[in-house]
């Protein structure tokens, strides 16, 4: 018998090692991603969307723009990832029109809805409105959509929005405050590996958006007597800030974990 793969170098069970070409377009692409992201201006504002995070120095650092820890900035891999949520946005808000639903995601001169207050330095931004459709709820409904792994798609299946992902419950219950829609908001997610969509009512929960609006006051407040607000972990070593699961909860390690432990090393 010929063995064809006689000298072929080939080594079963290892990576394929990639052309030259898919190099050197995947590095021009990520250096030009990289570069547009550190040519964005910083927010000067507190955000709703991470308002539900535990660690309220966390979101003082945020919202004063705290230059992050070195190598703490978004890798390429991950802004690809928020590029691709803006986008899925867009093709998920076109289901819904083309299944009859009346789907209102920007003001007639193209901005985004949204909110502000306390002068400007707390605001948020929908996704959209829906205004009437062929399913039976209530109307006007905010709109939340997010595009996540395969994983994180599969908890928010089970558990639902408010369990598996807080921080998204904070986001809703900020808007449905701030924007007086207090229906139950329509909560998509969008599996990104098979573009499966979930679906489910969110009930208004009014004290979940007090406490977090008493949250943006207190970063606001503390940021203008330049006082830190206290970690909400004990030790540098705790997954709040090394990152990882906890309590049924993933949390991202911390982008300042080294700026605020640094008096203790």
């Amino acid at each position: 018998m010929i063995d064809l793969n006689h000298g072929s170098g080939c080594l079963y069970g290892a990576d394929a090692p990639r052309p030259p070409i898919a190099e050197a377009v995947s590095t021009a692409i990520d250096t030009a991603l990289s570069a547009r992201n550190r040519a964005e201006r910083p927010r000067t504002y507190v955000s709703s969307s991470g308002l539900g995070r535990d660690c309220l120095r966390q979101i003082q650092y945020d919202f004063l723009a705290v230059p992050k820890d070195e190598g703490q900035e978004f890798a390429p891999r991950t802004l690809r990832i928020f590029e691709a949520g803006h986008r899925a946005e867009d093709i998920v808000a076109g289901w819904f029109r083309i299944a009859g639903f009346d789907l209102r995601t920007e003001r007639p001169d193209g901005r985004q809805f949204g909110f502000e207050a306390l002068g400007g330095r707390f605001k948020g931004h929908i996704d959209g409105c829906f205004v009437s459709g062929p399913v039976a709820m209530d109307y006007p409904a905010l709109w939340e959509n997010k595009a996540l792994g395969a994983a994180s798609w599969k908890d928010v299946v089970k558990r639902g929005v408010s369990l598996a992902r807080p921080v998204y419950a904070a986001q809703i219950a900020l808007y449905q405050a701030y924007m007086e829609l207090p229906a139950p908001a329509l909560f998509t997610a969008l599996n990104r590996d098979t573009m499966e969509l979930h679906a489910e009512l969110v009930p208004f929960d009014a004290h979940l958006a007090q406490e977090m609006s008493d949250r943006a006051v207190a970063v606001v407040r503390a940021s203008e007597a330049r006082e830190w607000l206290p970690r909400a972990a004990a030790e540098p070593t705790a997954v709040l800030c090394r990152g990882g699961m906890a309590a049924g909860k993933w949390h991202a390690p911390c982008a300042w974990a080294g700026r605020c432990w640094g008096e203790r090393r």
